[in-house]
This record gives C-alpha cells, sequence and structure tokens, in this order.
C-alpha cells in the first residue's frame, strides 16, 4: 500500500492559499520566501510587544504599557530573520515611533476590555484527507491570536497590522476568514470546546496610528461550508490533490515587492 503524501502548512499562511495558490506554493509548500520589509517587521514587533502585555494580563498581574514596550524596540533593533531594508518606505526610526504609539494605544484602550484567556497559544496538529492519498497536516501555534472568553463563548481575535487594516473607523476583515477560520478549527481540535467566532483587533501603521476591534464573525463557516455548499477546504483538497495550484494576477499582493515567485511568475503583466 503506498504511503500517503504529507503536506504541512501552518495555520496563519493558510489563508495566502486563497489570494494567490501559486504564490502560496513557491513560498510554503516550496519554501522559497523573500526577505521581509521594515512594515512586516514592525508588525512582529507589536505583536511581540502586545504579547507580554498579554501574557502578564492572563496571569492576573498588573502591567503598565511601558513594562513590555522595550520588546518592540529590541525586535525592530534585533530582529530574529533576514529584512530588506530597502523593500519599502518605513525606516527603523518611524517604526519605533509608530510602534511605540500604538502599543501604547492598545494595552490602554484594548487588551484591558478582551478578557483573554489564551496568548499565542500552542495548537495540535490536525489532518486533512484530501483524498487520493493527499494529506494536508494543519500545524502551528496562533501566532499572532488571543482566545477571549465572552458571554457568547469563546472568541479568537487576531491581531493585525499594516496601512489598510482600518477602513473608515472600523477593522477591515475582508479575506481573514480563511486563516482564522483554520484557527477557530485548530483551536475547537486542540482543547475540545467550539469557539463561538473570531475577530480583528486592528492596529494601523500609517502616519496617524490607530486601533479599532471588529464584530465577532464566523469564520468556521467559511472553510467547512454548510447548507450543501463546500467549504474553503473543500477547493483546497482540489489543488492538493491535483498539484494545480493557480495564480492570481488581480492580487492586491501580485508585486515584485509582495510575491517572491515574481520573477519565475509569467501570468502578471
Amino acid at each position: 500500500m503506498t504511503a500517503p503524501t504529507v503536506f504541512k502548512v501552518r495555520a496563519s499562511s493558510w489563508g495566502s492559499l486563497f489570494d494567490c495558490a501559486y504564490k502560496f506554493e513557491w513560498e510554503t509548500l516550496l519554501g522559497k520566501g523573500k526577505a521581509a520589509g521594515v512594515r512586516a517587521l514592525l508588525g512582529t514587533a507589536l505583536h511581540a510587544s502586545t504579547a507580554v502585555n498579554d501574557t502578564a494580563l492572563v496571569q492576573g498581574k498588573q502591567v503598565k504599557a511601558s513594562d513590555s514596550a522595550g520588546v518592540l524596540v529590541d525586535t525592530l533593533n534585533h530582529p530574529e530573520f533576514d529584512v530588506d531594508y530597502r523593500a519599502d518606505d518605513l525606516s527603523v526610526r518611524d517604526a519605533e515611533r509608530i510602534g511605540l504609539s500604538l502599543h501604547a494605544m492598545y494595552c490602554a484602550l484594548i487588551a484591558p476590555t478582551m478578557g483573554y484567556t489564551d496568548v499565542e497559544t500552542a495548537l495540535d496538529p490536525m489532518d486533512i484527507d484530501c483524498g487520493g492519498g493527499i494529506i494536508v497536516t494543519l500545524t502551528g501555534r496562533m501566532d499572532r491570536a488571543r482566545v477571549s472568553k465572552t458571554a457568547s463563548g469563546f472568541v479568537i481575535p487576531d491581531l493585525k497590522s499594516g496601512r489598510a487594516v482600518i477602513t473608515q473607523g472600523q477593522a477591515n476583515t475582508k479575506g481573514r476568514s480563511a486563516q482564522l477560520g483554520a484557527y477557530q478549527l485548530l483551536y475547537d481540535h486542540t482543547k475540545g470546546v467550539r469557539t463561538s467566532g473570531a475577530q480583528i483587533v486592528a492596529l494601523s501603521t500609517t502616519t496617524k496610528p490607530a486601533v479599532a476591534v471588529s464584530p465577532v464573525f464566523d469564520a468556521r463557516r467559511v472553510m467547512v461550508g454548510g447548507d450543501g455548499t463546500p467549504g474553503l477546504i473543500e477547493y483546497a483538497a482540489d489543488m492538493f490533490r491535483s498539484g494545480l495550484f493557480p495564480p492570481n494576477p488581480q492580487s492586491t499582493l501580485c508585486s515584485k515587492k509582495y510575491c517572491a515567485r515574481w520573477d519565475h511568475c509569467h501570468f502578471h503583466e
């Protein structure tokens, strides 16, 4: 009997499969990524510093924003991954200024209201049988997500940073369901519970930093479908089973700046 072919995919990268599968294949399955820019580094720094703050809250400690702000500065100045400092228009100095402002706003305005129970928790792997001897194993921890206990049950808030995460004062949830749906499924699988939804905590890294929290939405539904309508998992299974990962030249990330496959792709203009 032929052993199944297993693809290990981090839940945090699941959403990119449905943005441009061709890019996803190159960067995630073939491991040919590219160095991040300073804006991506700022996002990593924000998530590191806020995680320290939120972990203290979960442990019942009284904390100030200044207690964890140093983690942001240290992460910006001593990254643990390759950074292309020419990739975008943000300097490390400006990233530090914006990041410290957002960190303080988040710690004062958002974190105390969320009722966190888990911060970037580790998740047990979960196998998805795609048929044809293909198995996709979702792995990893919730890299930038937390878990909140609300009146309606457990909710998974995910921190998103960038210039387009807030639109007209509202946290932008468009295109987030694949990743957060994967988190919901994995958390349910790991903890033996059923999460009631997910939400976005948006940290806008423009020159005028701002924060916002979206309403709770059901990301699991997008992944598993319902009422006879297939979910994203079924469409993903077709791609893994066939080995065909279609390009999307209309993706907002279809540019040399964001895609490591750009020089090896003939689908873009």
